[in-house]
């Protein structure tokens, strides 16, 4: 399969691409910035095409003879109409320009921001409270990928939680988040460690996150929305305790700031992964070795 991939040098999709190319196909990258992973252009089965996701030209090219079309790339705005402009429409534009070019499948990247405002039961049907203007772009585009019925081709939506890892590629890059690094910095630097009580979220490793794409390219879904996080949920502040044992002789304490949330965490259902491909994934299965390697990072 041709599968054409926007923000394929960012950190879910290069591993993204990595998953795909592992099972045959050939990738091609739409990417502002070629050069960001080097190894890429060394590797069998993936083409880089230099472009943003505004850039219509190299979208109506890139997408020539594709198969598929997964859209991870965010275009981001610092007003409403810039959002607007740079991620909606933007999505929009390639949603059409796919379905022209023939590609029988899409997938968008939305995220649980979408989602918005927390409930006691958060499943992906839902209703979308967005509560700022990155789950408000995201819910958008969400609206506008499933209501696109001027062709034949699948149309599925992936919503991520929070996704981790250490790089696919050696030259690779890894979560834009600071958390785990500045955690990090501040054990080694024998600091205090500041967390929320009860803060924590379904932690999911970036590879995991990819078997949800290539899961939901591989099926014959439709019209689909998927939540991808794991199974359980994991507090900052075990990762924080996990961390200082991991760095011996570490005199930094946890400092606990209580912001009256809830002893009891509010959840995503991961059931419809699990009953659609059988997925029940655990953060702690890859949490200890990213923990090592946040803690190598630090000290360079």
């Amino acid at each position: 399969m041709r599968i054409f991939l926007t923000g394929g040098t960012g950190f879910i999709g290069h591993y993204v691409a990595k998953e795909l190319l592992g099972c045959g196909n050939e990738i091609r990258i739409l990417t502002r910035h070629p050069n960001k992973i080097p190894s890429l252009h060394k590797v069998p089965g993936i083409s880089l095409i230099e472009g943003s996701i505004c850039d219509e030209d190299a979208i109506r090219k890139g997408l020539e003879g594709c198969d598929a079309c997964i859209h991870i790339a965010l275009g981001w705005g610092d007003t409403p109409l810039a959002m607007l402009e740079n991620d909606t429409r933007a999505t929009v534009f390639l949603l059409e320009a796919a379905a022209q070019a023939g590609c029988k499948k899409f997938i968008y990247t939305s995220s649980t921001a979408a989602m918005g405002k927390m409930r006691p039961v958060m499943t992906e049907n839902t209703v979308c409270l967005p509560i700022d203007l990155y789950g408000a772009t995201k819910a958008a585009g969400e609206a506008y990928v499933l209501g696109y019925h001027s062709s034949q081709m699948k149309r599925n939506v992936i919503r991520p939680g929070y996704t981790f890892g250490n790089p696919a590629f050696p030259d690779g890059c890894t979560q834009p988040d600071r958390r785990f690094l500045d955690m990090a910095q501040a054990i080694l630097g024998n600091r205090d460690v500041n967390v929320i009580k009860n803060d924590g979220t379904q932690f999911i490793h970036a590879g995991e996150q990819a078997k949800v794409f290539r899961a939901v390219l591989e099926s014959q879904a439709n019209e689909e929305v998927y939540l991808a996080l794991g199974k359980e949920w994991i507090s900052w502040k075990s990762i924080a305790q996990k961390m200082i044992e991991f760095a011996p002789g570490s005199k930094s304490n946890i400092v606990e700031k209580d912001i009256g949330w809830a002893d009891e965490p509010m959840m995503f259902s991961v059931e419809k992964i699990s009953a659609a491909f059988g997925f029940a994934f655990n953060g702690w299965d890859h949490l200890e070795e990213h923990i090592r390697w946040q803690l190598g990072r630090a000290k360079r």
